[in-house]
């Protein structure tokens, strides 16, 4: 198996060397990461997503997206919906001490916003909470 934790905590690549761990992110990304290429090889990039390992991909809850597994729970809204940060789908834990808990109007997050986004004068919050109580 090459699967991997990689920087992180996140999901990775186990590259030929055995010893060099990639993002799932860096893999079919059009450059190669592993000395010897093999992230890029057609066999796994050829046909994307079926033909990359279960484990490097996340299934959005709409069936025509994907993300890359490293991008579950980053607190970006890389699905476009939501559904790798929030739900039973991507199973995120609660928003960590560098984010606040709020319901985010701009859908670049989802239900948690980076703390240095506080009472910075921008509204990211629905209630305000951003800039009032953060």
């Amino acid at each position: 198996s090459r699967f991997c934790v990689a920087s992180r905590n996140r999901t990775g690549f186990l590259c030929d060397d055995r010893v060099t761990c990639i993002q799932a992110s860096q893999v079919c990304d059009r450059t190669a990461n592993c000395r010897n290429g093999e992230d890029e090889q057609e066999e796994l990039c050829g046909d994307l997503p079926r033909s990359l390992p279960a484990y490097l991909v996340f299934h959005c809850s709409n069936p025509e997206y994907w993300v890359y597994a490293d991008q579950r729970c980053n607190g970006m809204n890389d699905c476009g919906d939501c559904s790798d940060e929030m739900g039973s789908l991507a199973a995120c834990p609660p928003c960590g001490p560098a984010w606040w808990t709020c319901s985010p109007v701009h859908y670049e997050y989802c239900s948690c916003v980076p703390r240095a986004l506080c009472q910075d004068r921008v509204q990211h919050c629905v209630s305000w909470s951003d800039e009032y109580l953060c």
